[in-house]
């Protein structure tokens, strides 16, 4: 049987030249891939003879030594990385993982605030004074009314607005642009903020000295922390995603359209943004009673 690390190494390598994989990578896969063929030594086998039935057993073991799902797939895909490189260098004729199914994970749902929490806080940003003041009121009314991201937050430009700023061309993830309509009192914060917004700093909507030029994901949080006490929040329930799925929860508590919903987030897939509809039950019953034949059955017929 060929040494633990006799085809290991030649495969970290190619992660490492071919794929740009950092140091932390390269040792998460060493540490699961070390763990598949020292369980597969276990069973007399080596990574050139295992089968299928070799990858569901390791993943049993490892359900019942009480490993979360998250930590069983993500031990599958080095698995699954590993062997497609056996086997497209010909290391072996096959690819075992391929019919094997990972563990179901469950998607936990979204953190997200109420109504009236969200109204606190934008209430508490609107005392603080200066231009401090102007911009935090700026950054949550946009947070607030587009659902963007914390990066493409602080990422925008000016150009990134439409003429009468009542809409954002923003480039997401994958280099994807989409176009999110902002709201009547965020292009108010906006136009306040844009009145003392320092004008040396190029196209930034939110500059500032540090080595990108905008404002930082951390400094936002900061700054959310700071501000939920006031608002009566703990600060350990906010974050930029918090207001990003508030965005996405009230939109559908209103009756919004998921998929208008799914473009403004600019999901790729449905499903992703469907999970805000199990936040809000009363929308899914809503639906059924406006929509639902029979539950459109048992309505009173108007009188004549």
């Amino acid at each position: 049987m060929p040494e633990i690390r006799s085809s290991l190494a030649p495969f970290l390598e190619m992660m490492a030249v071919e794929r740009g994989a950092s140091r932390n990578t390269l040792d998460a896969y060493r540490n699961d891939l070390e763990g598949w063929l020292a369980f597969l030594r276990t069973r007399r086998r080596s990574e050139a003879d295992a089968d299928e039935d070799d990858v569901r057993a390791f993943l049993q073991s490892t359900a019942d030594a009480g490993l979360k799902a998250t930590t069983q797939a993500r031990r599958l895909a080095a698995i699954r990385q590993f062997h497609r490189f056996l086997h497209l260098e010909g290391h072996r004729p096959d690819d075992p993982t391929l019919s094997v199914d990972g563990p179901r994970r469950q998607r936990a749902l979204p953190r997200v605030l109420a109504e009236e929490e969200v109204e606190a806080l934008l209430a508490v940003a609107r005392t603080k004074a200066g231009p401090e003041g102007l911009r935090l009121t700026c950054l949550l009314e946009l947070a607030y009314a587009s659902g963007l991201r914390v990066s493409e937050l602080v990422g925008l430009t000016l150009s990134a607005f439409t003429p009468d700023r009542s809409a954002l061309l923003v480039r997401g993830k994958g280099g994807k642009e989409r176009m999110v309509p902002v709201g009547r009192f965020a292009r108010e914060a906006l136009a306040r903020w844009l009145e003392i917004r320092p004008t040396d700093r190029k196209n930034r909507l939110f500059p500032s000295t540090g080595a990108s030029g905008h404002l930082t994901r951390q400094h936002v949080l900061f700054m959310l922390k700071r501000l939920a006490p006031e608002a009566g929040i703990d600060p350990d329930r906010i974050s930029p995603h918090v207001l990003r799925h508030a965005f996405a929860t009230h939109l559908l508590a209103h009756g919004a359209d998921l998929r208008a919903v799914q473009t403004m987030l600019g999901h790729a897939d449905i499903a992703t943004t469907q999970i805000y509809t199990h936040v809000h039950p009363e929308h899914l019953a809503t639906v059924v009673t406006d929509h639902h034949p029979l539950a459109r059955s048992t309505k009173k017929p108007a009188e004549s």
